[in-house]
């Protein structure tokens, strides 16, 4: 398998130029697929500027001088997706990675008291052993609960890295959700209704400006107001 990509032909959510180099780091698989997430090198390099080259990325992660969701990278092709936390902690600079109104995967900054916890939307669940639920998230993660007190869609505050649950805002009319793909990627809109279809179409999602999408372009920021920061195109 190849550990690099050409630059023409990355997925459409990097913003990179590309035309600069021929080559551009490939993400080790993980829980982001290549389309959904950027390597470390290139958020480094190419998002933040923090260095020119791969060789002071890799001096970067060596000195564990670089945390995601609150845990210290080693590896330069790690793919960092959306609601990712990305943090400095000698230098005090923490982001989050959310998806601006051009479809592009960009890193917002945050303030050091938000760099504790991230958005987690559970798109599925399954029960287990025990009569336990287990919540299947976004990025990968799972996690066991007692009850069944989640819906898929919901979407999770949840402390990194412990995964302790701080909160949780419901797929539901009047909660705020940010739309992830589709003509309307990026902006941030209030849920009027979802609409259930049959068989193995997804659900439809119809928001209070009259637009609509399918329920797996949507992730929930919050109960009314954002959790989180977005660009500020996104805004409402």
């Amino acid at each position: 398998m190849s550990n690099e990509l050409r630059r023409l032909t990355a997925p459409r959510s990097w913003p990179i130029k590309r035309k600069a180099h021929h080559w551009v780091t490939k993400p080790s698989p993980g829980a982001h697929s290549i389309e959904d997430s950027v390597p470390v090198t290139v958020v480094v390099r190419d998002l933040l500027k923090i260095c020119d080259t791969a060789a002071e990325v890799k001096r970067i992660l060596s000195n564990r001088d670089m945390l995601v969701d609150g845990k210290v990278v080693r590896d330069v092709k790690k793919g960092i997706g959306l609601m990712d936390v990305v943090s400095f902690p000698k230098s005090n600079a923490h982001y989050r990675m959310v998806v601006n109104v051009r479809g592009k995967l960009t890193l917002v900054p945050i303030p050091e008291d938000k760099a504790n916890w991230k958005l987690c939307r559970i798109d599925n669940k399954t029960t287990v052993k025990g009569g336990k639920t287990q919540l299947n998230l976004h990025d990968g993660r799972n996690i066991l609960v007692e009850g069944d007190g989640y819906k898929t869609g919901d979407v999770l505050k949840i402390e990194i890295p412990t995964q302790r649950i701080l909160e949780a805002y419901k797929m539901e009319q009047g909660s705020l959700a940010l739309i992830t793909s589709g003509s309307n990627v990026g902006k941030a809109e209030v849920i009027d209704e979802i609409v259930v279809r049959r068989l193995s179409s997804d659900n439809i999602v119809n928001f209070k400006n009259g637009s609509s999408t399918t329920r797996s372009n949507v992730f929930v920021i919050g109960s009314k107001t954002s959790e989180i920061e977005l660009p500020e195109e996104a805004a409402i």
